[in-house]
């Protein structure tokens, strides 16, 4: 089934996570917009496909689905556009929505999030969202551990993080462990930088809404050379520990009484890795177009992301617990 993708957003994240892959499908065609037009040529150059000059002319364009690859800063503003033109499907970059920086989501972003997601849906608009670390073999080697050999329902989580994965880690929380019902957060009072990012620290205890308890730090201070995120989920019969871009993991049977470790090979990083899951969530994703399906990650789970993000900075501002359902509803 031939495919035309438009492609909002032509930076360094759809040039070196998104369009190789893209390029090597035979059966997609790539239709390019972006506010510098000379990138977009050079994409177009690079990675095949045709370049236009507005939001308007993407969506004029029959796309079977858009990719708003734009940064989190500014793709609210290319919804607000995009959506009453009506496209088939949209697909949206991490955060969904952060209009100042993904160290940095507030309420707002949340509420500007969730009138743009109402007004797709009531456009009949598919969303999805990429939150590839779904697809790092970590996660779904213990999705599958987790499953056959039956570990039983999670009991506690402790995530810690870089900024530049909060969004991400925060979204395998809710995957492995279902929605939140209250958060308790406190913010740090030093500013760390790291990866571009200046930011406290947050720290927030949450339980889930099917009993799971948990701890979720964020931080821009560890050097970015070390492991950028650590996920340690307790089950009933057994345990699950994440570590870094698809790095180390390990899962204890508690039942089978053994030990699975995993570690990467000397001769593919990190960056191997976390390039490797863009394929293999866009991949999956194009497989769902192709087969009429819904999509792998859809749209719904960005703002679920941003809604824990809101309820953690009015947790630690105004010093309460937050009941994540009543205080920031989905709908």
């Amino acid at each position: 089934m031939p495919l035309t993708i438009g492609i909002i957003g032509t930076g360094g994240v759809a040039q070196g996570n998104y369009l190789p892959y893209l390029a090597e499908q035979e059966d997609v065609s790539l239709i390019y917009f972006s506010r510098t037009r000379e990138k977009a040529e050079t994409c177009a150059a690079e990675f095949g496909g045709t370049c236009v000059d507005s939001i308007e002319a993407v969506a004029g364009a029959a796309c079977d689905t858009i990719l708003v690859l734009t940064n989190e800063q500014t793709r609210a503003d290319v919804l607000e556009t995009l959506i009453p033109l009506k496209p088939k499907r949209l697909f949206f970059e991490k955060p969904l929505v952060a209009q100042d920086g993904q160290a940095h989501v507030s309420e707002d972003d949340f509420l500007l999030a969730r009138k743009l997601m109402t007004e797709a849906h009531e456009q009949g608009i598919e969303t999805a969202m990429i939150f590839n670390y779904r697809f790092f073999d970590q996660v779904t080697n213990a999705v599958r551990v987790v499953s056959e050999q039956d570990f039983g329902d999670p009991i506690q989580v402790s995530a810690t993080t870089h900024y530049c994965c909060w969004s991400h880690v925060i979204d395998l929380v809710l995957s492995l462990c279902g929605p939140m019902r209250d958060v308790t957060a406190v913010s740090g009072s030093i500013t760390h930088e790291g990866a571009g990012m200046e930011a406290k620290d947050l720290a927030g205890a949450f339980i889930c809404e099917k009993g799971t308890t948990g701890i979720l730090m964020g931080t821009a201070g560890p050097d970015f050379n070390f492991p950028l995120f650590e996920i340690t989920i307790g089950y009933q019969r057994g345990k699950v520990r994440l570590s870094g871009l698809d790095g180390e993991s390990e899962i204890i049977d508690y039942g089978g009484r053994r030990i699975e470790r995993h570690v990467l090979t000397p001769s593919f990083s990190r960056w191997d890795h976390y390039k490797a899951s863009f394929a293999k969530s866009l991949e999956s994703y194009l497989a769902s177009i192709r087969a009429g399906f819904p999509p792998p990650v859809p749209g719904l789970t960005g703002l679920q992301e941003l809604q824990v993000e809101a309820a953690l900075k009015r947790s630690a501002a105004e010093k309460r617990q937050v009941r994540v359902q009543e205080e920031f509803p989905l709908s």
